[in-house]
């Protein structure tokens, strides 16, 4: 019994054999029916790589990806992305500038906002 016991603790049986076959199956119906919580496993926050917060000296400078506002008017982005950045920082974003970012055939990537502190 003791040697059944160590042989299945160090995993020591080849493969085929039924007793493999046994441990790969407890091991897969443990990841399939282990509750969540017991991980600490969160959802993802649908969205949440849209607003990217880039290193800088000075001023805040955030990374938005061009599909957050592309619904916005041009002349109301700058007011709706300090709303947007206001809300998902938690902090109050006065936005000076936004600058689109194009790849090589001129369309537009993402935007670079800049916030004073």
């Amino acid at each position: 019994m003791l040697a059944g016991l160590k042989r299945f603790i160090l995993w020591d049986y080849q493969r085929g054999v039924w007793q493999y076959d046994v441990m790969c199956a407890i091991i897969i119906a443990f990841l399939a029916f282990t509750p969540r919580e017991w991980f600490r496993d969160q959802p993802r926050i649908p969205h949440a790589n849209q607003i990217t917060s880039l290193p800088s000296h000075g001023e805040s400078v955030f990374w938005i990806e061009s599909e957050l506002v592309a619904s916005v008017p041009e002349a109301g982005r700058l007011k709706e992305l300090s709303r947007i950045l206001t809300t998902r920082t938690g902090k109050t974003q006065v936005l000076t500038r936004i600058e689109p970012i194009l790849d090589s055939e001129q369309e537009i990537k993402g935007y670079m906002a800049f916030a004073r502190p």
